[in-house]
This record gives C-alpha cells, structure tokens and sequence, in this order.
C-alpha cells in the first residue's frame, strides 16, 4: 500500500489531495512537528534533508513534492492526471509542474523563515526578507492569473484537471496572509474556488482539519 508522512497543512497535503482524486487505498502516517519528529534518525533514512512529504511506495521512498506527483500521476494513468506522454500539453505539463515547484513554491521558505536569512536577532533585516519575498511571489501570482485566464479553463493546463492544479492550489492558499493574497486576483479566486468544490480536496481538508482560515474563501 502507498504511505504518505505528512503533516497538516504542510506541502504534504498536494500529495495527499491528489492521492483522494486516484481513489487508491493509501495510508498517512503522521510526522509530529512539534516534537522535532522530522529531524529524528528513522525520519531522516527515509528523507536526508528532514523535510516533508515522504512517500513509500513499496519498496520505492521518494521526497521531493513534485516528484511525488509527477510519480503517482504516472503511475495511475487511468486517472487521467496528466497528459499524454510526448504530446505537447505533456511538456506544458512538465513546465508548470517545474515552475510552480522551483518558482512558485521555493520562495515560501523564505516568507516563511525570513529569520532563517539574516544574523540572530535581526528582525528589521527578517521583516524586509520576508517582505522582499512577498513582493517576488506578488509578480508570480499575477504570472498564475494570467495563465489560468488564457488557458481556456477551467484548469491550468486547460479542460485536463491534472496534477498541476493540485499544486497551484495549496501554494495559493500559502498566500492567504499577503496584503493582496491569491483568492483576490479576478481568475485565481474562481480557481481555487473550483478546488475547494472537488470531493478529493474536501476528504483531504477533512482529514487534516484544516480550517476555512487556511485558505480564507467563503
């Protein structure tokens, strides 16, 4: 059976939405942030770098979050979650899957943990990171929108709800404390909207316990 290690609300949950949408039989397995458990020795044989997601696919241990995707939607083809193999929505695919990873999602660590950037105690420094860091995804949320409004919807990549959209969507909920967060921009709004009416998401935010505070929609 599949194992995801997760955590609520942490980049877990994009593996996890998508796992719901397989409707595979698949088992959590929870990493207990508060007590460090993701730093622990068993932890780390399974991801070096101590962060989450991990999935276990028997004797398969893959990190890497959009690794992970990229692998489950391969894996299930009959799910329909990503385009045909050597067509070109396939390498639009794979270039959104790489954006929204290496772009979008690599400088939440920094709004995150701006005080991870400068000397100890600097919270001056921390608070213009952090606000750099903002003002970077600012420019990438609108780069989303506009993608999301010439794709011919209702999905990234167009008509085909695949693996794509599971990421964009829990990055933008990521948003939800900017001064201008994802749910405000005129195409991302509906999007995540269109998201949060899909059952995989819901048993997904279920189980995690998220509140609506998480992504800040009505």
């Amino acid at each position: 059976m599949l194992s995801l290690h997760y955590h609520p609300s942490d980049a877990s949950l994009i593996p996890h939405i998508l796992l719901e949408e397989l409707g595979t039989p698949f088992a959590l397995k929870l990493v207990d942030r508060a007590n460090n458990a993701q730093k622990s020795p068993a932890y780390l044989k399974l991801n070096p770098n101590g962060l989450i997601p991990v999935l276990e696919d028997g004797e398969l241990v893959l990190y890497e979050t959009a690794a992970i995707l990229l692998h489950l939607a391969d894996r299930f083809p009959q799910a329909g979650l990503a385009p045909a193999l050597g067509s070109d929505e396939r390498a639009h695919y794979y270039k959104w899957m790489l954006w929204l990873s290496n772009t979008f999602q690599a400088d939440f660590k920094t709004y995150y943990y701006s005080h991870r950037y400068v000397a100890e105690g600097n919270v001056g420094a921390a608070a213009e990171v952090k606000a750099l860091a903002e003002q970077r995804l600012n420019s990438v949320l609108d780069q989303l929108d506009t993608q999301l409004q010439n794709s011919g919807g209702p999905w990234l990549l167009g008509a085909q709800y695949s693996a794509a959209d599971c990421l964009a969507f829990v990055l933008c909920c990521w948003t939800r404390g900017f001064a201008r967060p994802a749910r405000t921009l005129p195409h991302i709004g509906p999007f995540m909207q269109r998201m949060l009416a899909r059952p995989a998401v819901q048993r997904a935010f279920a189980t995690e316990q998220l509140p609506t505070s998480f992504h800040g929609l009505a």
